[in-house]
């Protein structure tokens, strides 16, 4: 009895501490975190498994057969290997990358946390095994459903099914797995953490856990991507033909190597100061180019093979951008650094130029109908006419602009009079989507867009004039720097920040455009399919369709594409930002 009142005093004591208030600090920092991380769970990573889980199946409402990566197949043809080997490697060099930095940061505090290797894989097998219990526990989900037709639909049926979902011999050996592992991960690192007693070693063991997911999820990724292609190979040999992917992955893969080696042998002639080695590097980066180019000329043969619907919300995906976020932003600019003149009557333009950013869609899109209907009356028919120019057909043009200004022009034969005839049927076809340019029906929506958006854009340049100290200009006014000096030198490199965060903004938005162009439709009868973005092309798979697991698989390869848009931007914008 008195060893146990002794034991009882000495873990008070031990709580009421230094150790015991940190631990306090710590749980009590988890249990109000535990709210936020759980809705994040629920309404963030979830849904983006689930999707995942959905692209990789045959799915028309309910659940069927397991595709692998057929639907991407089916949407970009053999880029889907290439996408699907890009990420293993690209899972490998990032577990290689976090490996050095935790190598760097160990160096740096001249510690050596090797062992804490064991503990990080462990918790890493936990988080593989919830992955897996999860994935073959999904079906059993899903299917309780079906087994609930005919029957009464009551609470005890319900539980009973769960239950029996739960239980299901393909599933709670993975469950029982995943609890012993979890067990073993949390027990390993309570070791770890008494063995050695430093406020970095969580740290490492979470870093070594990310190194282990890292690696096994790259690894994983390339055996399925292999596997994918082997059964392809396979099924080929039978039917005796040849699916050209190795082929393919090989001239693609070299093409975009020897485009980066380009573009930094390009970047590396700005550094040479003999005139010789300058002009060697820049004629060494142009063949480079050329020969990259070369490689990847199988890509508008990929293209042509996937799904065409695809491919042409794409471009006019890619036209809505460039049509919208350089207007919009130049626009914006100009607004923002007029208004901030202090001008009488600057801050009722203020609300003038943001009502459009605030007026609901639905409406701005009706009023953008009735000006641009294709009636002789219609406002803007009128407008031109009165210019001396033909009335327009506006959001029923299916035509591009480009084909409409050579039509006007009398150049004959365009855009055929500008490819040469050795190009290949795909590579035509191709080209000539982008030589007739967006069609006026979509020049209709990206002013709407523009006119929605350029409000907002000039409240935030407006924010970033604000932050740029009067100092600057007044010294540099005093210098004998005329306005467009001081614009040039000072005020636009100090908005760099703020030019940076719109334009990656704008361009994510564009990328997801959807209810302007969806409002718009009905007025554009047969030149809709020319405004079909690719976000209306995914809603339509899912919605319309019902191709459920196809639809998940374009809404990967949309965020695969503003992914790797971000990525660029930063790299190339990104390095010219001026923060001060």
């Amino acid at each position: 009895m008195q060893a146990d009142q002794t034991h009882t005093n000495r873990l008070g004591e031990w709580i009421a501490g230094r150790r015991g208030r940190h631990l306090r600090e710590a749980v009590t920092a988890y249990l109000f975190l535990a709210p936020a991380l759980l809705l994040i769970f629920v309404f963030g990573i979830f849904p983006v498994g689930f999707a995942l889980y959905v692209s990789l199946h045959k799915w028309l409402i309910i659940r069927d057969d397991f595709v692998g990566i057929g639907n991407y197949v089916d949407a970009i043809d053999n880029l889907a290997y290439f996408g699907g080997f890009l990420m293993g490697i690209g899972g490998l060099v990032g577990g290689w990358l976090l490996l050095r930095r935790l190598v760097d940061t160990a160096r740096s505090h001249g510690q050596r946390p090797w062992l804490l290797a064991i503990p990080g894989a462990l918790h890493a097998a936990a988080a593989l095994t919830f992955i897996r219990w999860l994935y073959f526990q999904m079906p059993e989900f899903l299917d309780i459903a079906s087994k609930m037709r005919g029957l009464d639909r009551t609470r005890e049926l319900f539980q009973q099914l769960l239950s029996e979902a739960f239980h299901a011999e393909t599933v709670y050996p993975h469950w029982q797995q995943f609890r012993l592992v979890l067990v073993m991960a949390v027990l390993a690192g309570i070791v770890a953490s008494a063995l050695w007693r430093d406020p970095r070693n969580a740290s490492y063991q979470a870093a070594f856990a990310n190194i282990w997911l890292s690696l096994v999820v790259g690894i994983g990724l390339l055996n399925f991507t292999y596997a994918a292609i082997a059964d392809v190979y396979q099924q080929a040999i039978e039917s005796g033909t040849d699916p050209g992917i190795w082929p393919q992955l090989t001239m693609i893969t070299s093409g975009i190597l020897i485009l980066v080696l380009a573009w930094k042998v390009w970047r590396s002639a700005e550094q040479q100061d003999r005139p010789f080695a300058f002009t060697f590097r820049i004629l060494a980066s142009l063949l480079m180019m050329m020969a990259g180019v070369m490689l990847i000329i199988e890509i508008p043969a990929i293209v042509a093979a996937g799904d065409r619907d695809l491919w042409d919300g794409l471009r006019t995906t890619i036209f809505f951008s460039l049509g919208i976020v350089p207007v919009q932003l130049t626009i914006a600019l100009f607004l923002s650094v007029l208004l901030f003149q202090r001008l009488k009557g600057s801050d009722v333009f203020r609300i003038i130029y943001f009502l459009p950013y605030v007026t609901p869609a639905v409406a701005s899109a009706t009023v953008f109908r009735v000006m641009f209907a294709e009636r002789p009356t219609a406002p803007i028919n009128r407008l031109i006419a009165g210019l001396g120019f033909e009335p327009q057909l506006w959001l029923r043009e299916s035509k591009g602009i480009f084909a409409i200004l050579a039509s006007t022009l009398k150049i004959e034969d365009y855009p055929q009079n500008l490819i040469p005839d050795w190009f290949s049927p795909e590579l035509n076809d191709l080209i000539t989507g982008w030589l007739i340019g967006p069609s006026q029906s979509l020049l209709v929506v990206i002013m709407l867009s523009v006119w929605s958006f350029v409000g907002y854009n000039v409240v935030i340049y407006l924010a970033g004039l604000g932050n740029i100290p009067s100092e600057m200009t007044e010294a540099a006014e005093i210098d004998g720097a005329n306005r467009w000096a001081v614009f040039r030198y000072i005020t636009f490199p100090l908005l760099s920040p703020t030019t940076y965060f719109l334009s990656l903004i704008a361009v994510m938005g564009t990328f997801k455009a959807f209810n302007t162009i969806w409002v718009l439709r009905e007025a554009q009868g047969p030149a809709f399919a020319t405004t079909r973005v690719i976000s209306v092309a995914i809603f339509e798979e899912f919605f319309v369709k019902t191709r459920y697991g196809y639809a998940s698989a374009m809404a990967f390869v949309l965020f695969a594409i503003i992914l790797t848009l971000t990525v660029i931007n930063n790299r190339i914008q990104g390095s010219r930002v001026f923060y001060g």
